[in-house]
């Protein structure tokens, strides 16, 4: 009897072993972060171990429900912070089996979504990213007011501000737990109301809170609010300490390449990128050769500004902090590729090194980095300010005449007239030497 009841107790031990394990086991939810961006989403959930999920979508009322296979919670979901105009909130529901957890995300309307699965990156464990897209809503009252101005009267100069990261990716962390998207976004700001309070001109902001907008996302609402020029602004981090100093990045001849060959496989989007020159060219025997041709010159010239604006940025930035690189850099960032906008991406500074991480954070170094990048996106503009804008029609321009020069290929330089620089000079001829000085009229 002894000895059978002994077998009872050891059986009885093993089979709670066995549940034990079984438990500790389980992928277990940790948290739940909701990142509310305009028109988006982003639910993440954090998890023990790497996630085994399906999900379906299901209306009448709208919802997402997410499966995680042999995982578990103790989370209390009704205490998750909610700030999205989408989601009204995250709840567990009956599973369809034993040791599946059943997550149910309620919607305010349709969404199109998209998950996807993230291993451990610091300060991040395993995660299951959830992007709910509305889609079909601008990002930003900015680029609404943009697109209504009347197209026949003169407009400012639009520069679209990047900053970069934001919501669950924080970028780079510095040695005392400085985030590069809080960095970055403080300085953004700076640079958005310097660049607003400049007659002529106006800021357009890619996000304006704590959320993650798709590197695509960035160029669109640059192009939707008809950016002259997109800055990407970031700090940089290096796997030692010592690196320190500014840059300023440009796109790399490579890229372009790949951006203008992705470009021509989808023809649907040759009016969007070329205007009314796409839609002139849709359905024409030609049509790749052609929508090819004008993308180079459109790559060309955008690679050409965003050099020049690139120059005028660094030589300021070099008046109130420490260069890493004295020229431009080239590099195959996302958000530099779009080929209709000039675009730079400036690194503020190395956020891994502890004396600069420091600077970062304080506000007279940030505003004097906001001020250099202010003062040399201004000088760029005041100096070749788009024909149809304010600051054309209120500067006056002046050109100094080089060897090889012609009164045509000046005029084709400034998109003007040759009979307009004759009259604004009280020229007789077309002749010109070299180092005259003209006065260049606005179209």
């Amino acid at each position: 009897m002894i000895n059978k009841a002994l077998k009872i107790q050891l059986v009885s031990f093993l089979f709670l072993l066995c549940i034990s394990a079984g438990v500790s086991a389980a992928n277990q939810l940790e948290g739940v972060r909701i990142w509310a961006a305009p028109d988006s989403t982003r639910v993440v959930f954090d998890l023990s171990k790497k996630a085994d999920y399906s999900y379906f979508t299901l209306t009448n009322p709208y919802r997402l429900v997410v499966d995680l296979k042999g995982s578990t919670n103790k989370l209390d979901l009704k205490k998750v912070k909610n700030n999205s105009k989408l989601v009204k909130q995250v709840r567990t529901s009956k599973p369809p089996a034993k040791g599946t957890l059943r997550l149910v995300i309620d919607l305010t309307k349709p969404i199109k979504a998209n998950l996807f699965a993230l291993p451990p990156t610091a300060p991040y464990g395993n995660r299951l990213v959830v992007d709910l897209d509305a889609g079909g809503a601008k990002s930003s009252q900015s680029s609404t007011t943009v697109n209504k101005k009347p197209t026949n009267s003169l407009r400012d100069v639009i520069i679209a501000i990047d900053a970069g990261h934001g919501g669950d990716d924080p970028g780079s962390i510095g040695p005392k737990g400085t985030y590069e998207k809080h960095v970055v976004m403080q300085i953004a700001k700076k640079v958005e109301a310097k660049i607003n309070k400049t007659p002529g001109m106006k800021a357009v902001m890619t996000r304006t809170g704590d959320y993650f907008v798709n590197i695509n996302r960035r160029s669109e609402i640059a192009r939707n609010s008809k950016a002259d020029l997109l800055i990407s602004i970031h700090a940089d981090a290096f796997t030692t300490p010592q690196p320190r100093g500014a840059s300023v990045w440009v796109l790399s001849m490579g890229r372009a390449n790949s951006e203008i060959g992705r470009w021509l496989e989808h023809k649907e989007k040759h009016s969007e990128l070329l205007g009314g020159a796409g839609e002139i060219i849709q359905n024409t025997d030609n049509e790749q050769y052609l929508a090819m041709t004008l993308l180079d010159m459109s790559m060309d010239r955008s690679m050409a500004i965003s050099h020049n604006i690139a120059d005028d940025v660094l030589a300021n930035l070099g008046k109130v902090t420490k260069l890493h690189k004295h020229k431009p850099e080239s590099a195959s960032f996302g958000v530099l590729k779009s080929p209709d906008i000039p675009s730079i991406l400036v690194e503020t500074g190395f956020i891994s090194n502890p004396k600069e991480e420091r600077l970062l954070t304080q506000r007279e170094h940030q505003n004097n980095i906001a001020n250099a990048v202010h003062r040399g996106v201004l000088r760029y503009f005041e100096n070749n300010p788009p024909s149809d804008t304010l600051l054309a029609s209120k500067s006056s321009r002046s050109h100094k005449v080089r060897s090889g020069e012609s009164l045509s290929v000046i005029a084709h330089r400034y998109q003007v007239s040759v009979a307009s620089i004759k009259k604004a000079n009280n020229l007789k001829s077309d002749m010109l030497r070299v180092g005259q000085k003209l006065v260049i009229p606005r179209a």
